[in-house]
């Protein structure tokens, strides 16, 4: 009877993912990348039509992992990942590199090229990146902030409160129209 895999398939911030279920050790084998095996002018071909499951194995080789039955194909990218691919003979497999939280979301780095065509565009959803995002804007509003903030703001301010309050006390009903 084959074991039940430490992972389950769910929800992810970039769509579907793996996430571990029980505790994974480091260098522990995760799954393996299954797919056909495609010649490099077969995949150009279905890269052109585009199909995202591409595996390259070398500049020869790729997996095409786009059956459902591939489990690998749910590893999401990460900048900072916990699985790495190692590639055997033909054969793709994730192995952890560091150990694996039950809950964990499952993530290898998908490498340079696919970085710089596919994510860069869009920009990475990875909790690294989107950390980094989220710290740039941080110290943006705070500039902005202290900015408003200065001796001059504050009584540009001052003054447009005070004009406002005067404003409101002669509000338009109770002028005489001529």
């Amino acid at each position: 009877m084959p074991c039940k895999p430490a992972f389950r398939l769910g929800r992810a911030r970039t769509g579907l993912g793996l996430f571990a279920t029980a505790p994974i050790k480091k260098r522990a084998f995760i799954v393996e990348y299954k797919g056909r095996k495609l010649t490099t002018e077969q995949a150009d071909v279905l890269e052109a039509r585009g199909n995202r499951y591409l595996y390259e194995i070398n500049s020869r080789w790729t997996i095409d992992g786009t059956t459902r039955r591939n489990l690998g194909r749910y590893a999401n990218h990460s900048c900072r990942p916990n699985a790495k691919a190692r590639t055997v003979g033909h054969k793709v497999f994730l192995r952890a590199i560091k150990n694996i939280k039950p809950g964990d979301e499952i993530t290898y780095n998908y490498g340079r090229d696919y970085f710089l065509n596919v994510i860069t565009p869009r920009g990475c959803k990875c909790d690294k990146c989107r950390a980094k995002r989220a710290a740039a804007q941080a110290k943006t509003r705070a500039k902005a902030r202290a900015k408003s903030s200065s001796p001059d703001c504050a009584a540009r301010s001052r003054r447009r409160c005070r004009n406002r309050s005067a404003a409101s006390r002669t509000s338009p009903t109770s002028r005489k129209s001529t």
